[in-house]
């Protein structure tokens, strides 16, 4: 029955973006689930839960997911809402770090500031 179903709270909502987060990051890494379970030591299946929003991870294991994903443990604390950001974003700093790196060709750099950008007007939109 519908009315025994609970609503979402603020704290599922914030365990499905931690997930969603996670699962990105691990697919970005080329990782299954459970090439990063040998790697955090936690379980596969616990990792699953994390990922579809079913379990708050401890802050052990939100470090070992950091490490094996090569993501700062202050990222992960973030998106799980246990710290807040205390800086702010500086797009000004970022895109001169774009233009400076030396690495890139200048078609790279325009390129990539043309996706940073986008990136970040979509960003501000959702929020």
């Amino acid at each position: 029955m519908m009315e025994d179903m609970e609503e979402p709270t603020a704290a599922d909502d914030k365990s499905t973006l931690l997930g969603a987060f996670i699962r990105a990051q691990r697919q970005m890494a080329n990782l299954s689930l459970r090439q990063l379970s040998a790697l955090t030591e936690v379980s596969n299946p616990y990792l699953s839960q994390v990922e579809r929003g079913l379990h708050e991870p401890s802050v052990r294991v939100l470090r070992s997911i950091a490490d094996a994903l090569n993501v700062s443990a202050e990222t992960l604390l973030e998106h799980a809402g246990l710290i807040n950001s205390t800086e702010k974003p500086d797009d000004e700093a970022t895109e001169n770090a774009i233009r400076d790196d030396r690495r890139l060709t200048e078609p790279q750099r325009r390129a990539l500031l043309s996706v940073y950008r986008s990136y970040v007007e979509a960003n501000t939109e959702e929020h």
